[in-house]
């Protein structure tokens, strides 16, 4: 496996069982025995004093039993089959909000699920989770998001079912079918000599930076995007682009497509309405930030793909 593949949410292999998602039979008989994951507005369920495992529950537990039609299958893993299922509708008692504006920090328990379960943001337990469990729950998180958002039909506006074990949507009306959509993204590890072009976007934490990233568009090489989403918000005009790695981002539902770039120069016009701020960092800088001793930049967040591409470039082993 390259090193590319470790990234979080990447590297765990889960057969995903395409073949069994027409088997209507194969599916009916791997239920009562399947690992279900329940979700809670977009939340896994995670489990453990230190939040660190993805919690399920046997697809014969009364809370997901009645949700067997609406399932999702995520696949095998570890000699099991995987469901996912959406639990949105279930109102907790208390729904005080203990978030800020960039994580939800609060927790809900379920009172018929496991005592030591919770549904809890994934952005905040990413990192802490085994390579099944984060390849799992960006899958569930995934395919559940965009049925929440794609319930009607985009030919004839009728309203659409789940199909092929959650993996299509099929209108009722005009039977046509459509397919979970991923919007892939650039992020870009951009360099000029010894330093690395980081920005922030408006709104985010103080001291929070990181790699440039934008979509690709309609008709455009990963390349084309790099140089153009850079150009766009910094002015900075690159050269040499190279693919490094990817990460699934269920954010609600992206392919970040990790990049290194060659500037050609350093001078930077920043594009107010895109980044709040945009400033070349040394390697030397980049260690203290990494160190959390940098006076105005906090350490990247642990689990997304760019602090992983700095550490790697940090360490010289990108390949």
């Amino acid at each position: 496996m390259r090193l590319a593949e470790t990234v979080t949410f990447g590297g765990a292999g889960i057969d995903r069982a395409a073949e069994m998602r027409g088997d209507a039979d194969a599916l009916a008989v791997a239920w009562p025995e399947a690992r279900v994951v329940p979700l809670w507005r977009g939340k896994p369920l995670i489990r453990g004093e230190d939040l660190d495992a993805l919690g399920h529950v046997p697809g014969s537990h009364p809370v997901v039993a009645a949700r067997q039609a609406r399932a999702v299958l995520l696949g095998r893993a570890d000699g099991a089959v995987w469901f996912a299922v959406d639990m949105s509708d279930w109102q907790p008692e208390d729904l005080a909000e203990g978030h800020d504006s960039f994580v939800d920090l609060s927790e809900q328990r379920h009172p018929d699920l496991p005592d030591d379960t919770c549904f809890a943001e994934l952005r905040r337990v990413m990192a802490r989770l085994s390579p099944r469990d984060a390849e799992l729950a960006a899958t569930a998180k995934a395919i559940l998001g965009w049925h929440r958002s794609h319930g009607f039909c985009s030919c004839c506006g009728g309203r659409s079912a789940l199909s092929m074990a959650g993996w299509h949507s099929t209108c009722a009306t005009c039977g046509a079918h459509h397919f979970p959509r991923t919007d892939p993204v650039v992020i870009m590890l951009i360099t000029h000599g010894n330093s690395v072009l980081v920005g922030r976007s408006p709104g985010w934490p103080e001291g929070m930076y990181s790699l440039l990233a934008g979509f690709v568009e309609p008709g455009e090489t990963i390349e084309a995007a790099v140089r153009r989403e850079v150009a766009e918000e910094t002015g900075v005009q690159v050269g040499e682009v190279r693919y490094l790695a990817s990460q699934p981002w269920p954010f609600p539902a992206s392919l970040m497509l990790g990049c290194s770039g060659v500037a050609l120069g350093r001078e930077i016009t920043l594009d107010p309405h895109e980044l709040d701020d945009a400033l070349w960092i040394s390697r030397e800088e980049m260690l203290r930030v990494f160190a959390d001793e940098h006076p105005l930049i906090r350490r990247p967040r642990r689990g997304a793909i760019a602090g992983f591409l700095l550490e790697n470039w940090l360490a010289d082993r990108l390949a």
